[in-house]
Parts: structure tokens; sequence; C-alpha cells
């Protein structure tokens, strides 16, 4: 069993910077893999970076490789997600995810979730 808890969300102007944490609970976030996903209002969850178990693997969407960057801390149990470059694309809720084994884009697949932090960009 897997708790999750984001934070580090805000509003901050085009073109700054947030950084995004989940803190895990539970004895076996280490062998979990993790992911971030958001979801802006009236659209579908969408999946944005995932993070294998040991932190040797990511994965990102398209829309946001080369200013989002994915990283773990397992002696913490935490997960961040580093957001530069932010665009008026990227307003939405953001909600960090964990599913054991290995990595995979797909909401269905992520067995915990957490409750979702703001994140607002303003032009």
């Amino acid at each position: 069993q897997v708790q999750l808890v984001e934070s580090g969300g805000g509003l901050v102007q085009a073109g700054g910077s947030l950084r995004l944490s989940c803190a895990a609970s539970g004895r076996t976030f280490s062998t979990y893999a993790m992911a971030w996903f958001r979801q802006a209002p009236g659209k579908e969850r969408e999946f944005v970076a995932a993070i294998s178990w040991i932190g040797g693997s990511t994965y990102y969407t398209d829309s946001v490789k080369g200013r989002f960057t994915i990283s773990r801390d397992n002696a913490k149990n935490v997960l961040y997600l580093q957001m530069n470059s932010l665009k008026p694309a990227d307003p939405a809720v953001y909600y960090c995810a964990a599913r054991p084994g290995t990595i995979v884009r797909f909401i269905n697949d992520y067995d915990y979730w957490g409750q979702g932090t703001q994140v607002t960009v303003s032009s």
C-alpha cells in the first residue's frame, strides 16, 4: 500500500519554474514506478512523465520534453517534477501516481494516486 501527497503547486508567470513534490508513505516506495499526470478543466487526465523504481529510466510526453524533469529520492520517499519554461498550455491539476513494476504511460495501469496540486500560469 502506498499513500501519495503532492505539494509545490501555485501561480507562476509564463516562462517561470516550479518544482512539484510527491511524498510517499509505505515501505515499498523504492520498488514502485512513479509518474506524473495532469488534468486541465474540461479535459481528460493526461500522462506527463514517468520514472522507473531505481530512477534509471525516464519517459516524457512530447509537449514537456526539454522543459520538465522527473526525479526521485528513494531514501526520502519523494518524487519530484521540476518544471521550467512554463507555458500557458501547462496549467492543470498535477497528480502523482504509483504502480509496481515497469514504467508505463497509461492511466489505468497506475494503482495509487495523490489528491493533486494546482499549477496556474499567468501570461
